[in-house]
């Protein structure tokens, strides 16, 4: 029922969102007087943004057409390496460019798709040959195609890393740090010649009993059983998934809104403002971020409710707890992959000390092979995006992978 009522809503919305998206191009129309005075610009911009937050958002794309090797503008596209069915490993060529370091950057599986690593992607392009884990929606995951859990995607890590070849990096940012750094263990002790290199985390929750946040406390302050009761919900007959139990992507978005619903709305009010004084370029730049912002997917019941219990309430991976396909997951296996972490000084998902404990349980590897760096006034969402990210952490993830076999 919950999915069913939220399809009706959206439904609802998408129409008054066109009617009115209709209505204030009528009254922004150069021929109509009201465009010009009175309550006309003000009217139109409301209209504008309302139109902007009810709109109905698909899968955005990349649209990553070039970057800048030494110098020079360079061609690039995108080529699907390995199709899965809950995933795809996707590469950006760049034409006419070769060598680099590899890399393989995961994105999350929590809510959004990895184009919200678009920034991130971009940043490294000039400097490396970038891959990416493109995840699908579960909803658009037929029922024959079996189901998804941690332990296929630590599987899917392992196999993409296999497709790409041996001296390979990983950027993990986020969420999947966890699956990452449990790869690059089970890997390490089979001796695996794809194993990586380095393995980056950003903002990543291997520890989440330090310094914990509304995240941990909202995944913590319930048992298992109410998640599995509360939050999971079947997908409608009208998507190629029908019938496949998941966490919703609009619950996930609508938890993170909340989470910080005081910012969202001043930037909406931002957005307005910026509308009726003409500054279009201000406003674009807000609703180009809340079109990726609100673009969400579904995730699979077994690998949401897994995640909640192994990541976040039995702390499996710290405790060395962890099992992958029933053995268990040592992180002391790890003796030559060269781990960095990273954190926001300001990140409210992931609290300061959780991502640098993936250090200290690698009890195997050398010190000189591991490293920590805290990005000063950077939130989470800044870690991998914007201009912080482009001039202060990019770098030091630069320099890692080119100290180990970059």
């Amino acid at each position: 029922m919950l999915y069913n009522a939220y399809e009706i809503q959206r439904q609802m919305l998408a129409g008054a969102s066109a009617l009115a998206n209709f209505s204030a191009g009528l009254l922004q129309n150069p021929s109509n007087p009201f465009a010009y005075f009175g309550g006309g610009p003000v009217l139109a911009s409301a209209l504008e943004v309302f139109a902007h937050a009810a709109a109905p958002r698909g899968k955005p794309e990349f649209g990553l057409d070039h970057t800048e090797v030494n110098g020079k503008k360079v061609e690039v596209s995108e080529e699907i390496i390995l199709r899965k069915p809950f995933g795809q490993l996707k590469r950006f060529v760049r034409k006419g460019v070769k060598g680099g370091p590899k890399l393989l950057i995961v994105a999350p599986m929590s809510g959004h798709f990895a184009t919200l690593l678009r920034g991130t992607v971009e940043r490294m392009l000039p400097v490396a040959d970038v891959y990416i884990t493109d995840w699908r929606d579960a909803k658009l995951v037929p029922m024959h195609e079996g189901r998804f859990d941690l332990d296929d995607y630590i599987d899917y890590l392992i196999e993409f890393l296999e497709t790409i070849g041996e001296n390979t990096h990983i950027l993990a940012v986020c969420q999947p740090s966890v699956p990452a750094y449990a790869a690059a263990a089970v890997m390490s002790a089979d001796k695996h010649p794809c194993r990586p290199s380095t393995l980056t985390m950003m903002g990543g929750p291997i520890d989440t009993r330090e310094a914990p946040t509304s995240v941990n406390t909202l995944a913590t302050e319930r048992p298992y059983a109410w998640f599995e009761q509360n939050v999971i919900a079947t997908v409608p007959m009208t998507y190629p998934g029908a019938g496949r139990r998941v966490y919703p992507g609009f619950l996930q978005l609508a938890g993170f809104m909340s989470m910080n619903l005081g910012s969202h709305m001043v930037s909406h009010w931002e957005m307005f403002k910026h509308l009726v004084q003409g500054d279009g370029d201000s406003a674009e730049a807000t609703m180009s971020f809340y079109d990726e912002y609100r673009s969400v997917c579904d995730m699979t019941a077994e690998f949401y409710l897994q995640t909640i219990d192994a990541v976040f309430q039995s702390h499996a991976l710290p405790k060395g707890e962890l099992l992958h396909r029933g053995k268990r997951v040592d992180p002391g296996a790890i003796t030559d992959v060269a781990l960095l972490a990273i954190e926001g000084e300001r990140d409210d998902i992931s609290g300061l000390g959780q991502t640098k404990a993936a250090l200290k349980i690698a009890t195997s590897l050398p010190d000189a092979m591991k490293q920590y760096h805290m990005a000063k006034g950077v939130g989470h969402y800044g870690i991998f995006h914007g201009s912080k990210w482009r001039t202060r952490i990019a770098p030091v993830l630069e320099k890692w992978m080119m100290t180990h076999g970059g």
